[in-house]
């Protein structure tokens, strides 16, 4: 059965007298282990799609389901602990909290989880698969915007996700800081995590296997990509070496 099942899904935005219709009679499915790109231009309904899928919205009508389970009949509580617990969400604008540390930052999902075990070894185990193992002391105002995002990442999977749903996570990068992130998805992606990234650039649906467009609230196309970006075993252990290298002279 699909992890993720989109069926017949609308939303609809009351604004004043006006109603926007963000999505119209959607379906889709995704896989456990897929890594699906979702396209579109500004108002397509990708980012309200992904408010969806992530329990961050509700649709007006349709259903969704995650994990064969309707999630539009959970309560707010159960929605709060799958955000919590089976998601893990990556913005664009990194979301950190500015005067605390790479690691507190990290430890905030275990702190809201209440999961047994150490917290602080759980978030620095989660900051060394990123990179960013000598920077967890620092604070991410001091930190660059390709390491804030790295932390922000590292927030998204210290909670063992089986999702990760990122919302345009190059969009405030320069081109290496983006190239290093995406990397990094592949490297998850490798590890077992479903990926599902809303993005409106080419070069950065090209790394995934699927491409789902949206136009006006609907899908136009949801096409296989064969000829993807891969990076190669040894392009992913030097994007480990570069971020030890950078966090120590940063």
């Amino acid at each position: 059965m699909a992890l993720i099942e989109l069926d017949n899904v609308s939303k609809i935005y009351q604004m004043g007298k006006h109603e926007v219709h963000a999505l119209r009679s959607v379906s889709f499915s995704v896989e456990r282990g897929e890594y699906v790109a979702i396209m579109g231009p500004s108002g397509s309904g990708k980012s309200t799609a992904m408010n969806i899928m992530g329990c961050l919205d509700r649709p007006t009508s349709g259903v969704y389901r995650l994990q064969e389970r309707d999630v539009t009949q959970l309560t707010d509580l159960e929605l709060a602990r799958i955000r919590n617990q089976e998601i893990g969400f990556v913005f664009q604008t990194f979301n950190l909290l500015p005067r605390t540390t790479a690691l507190e930052n990290v430890e905030l999902p275990l702190i809201y989880s209440r999961r047994p075990g150490n917290r602080r070894a759980r978030a620095l185990r989660a900051l060394q698969k990123v990179g960013l193992g000598q920077r967890v002391h620092h604070r991410s105002n001091e930190l660059s915007g390709g390491q804030q995002q790295m932390v922000a990442i590292a927030r998204a999977i210290v909670n063992e996700p089986s999702i990760i749903l990122a919302d345009e996570p190059t969009g405030n990068l320069d081109s290496k800081s983006g190239i290093e992130i995406m990397k990094l998805f592949q490297m998850l992606h490798e590890s077992g995590i479903t990926l599902i990234v809303v993005t409106h650039e080419h070069h950065i649906a090209a790394h995934a296997m699927r491409i789902i467009r949206f136009r006006d609230g609907q899908i136009v196309e949801d096409v296989a990509q064969p000829e993807r970006i891969v990076y190669s075993a040894e392009e992913l252990r030097l994007l480990g070496e570069e971020a030890v290298a950078s966090s120590s002279v940063a």
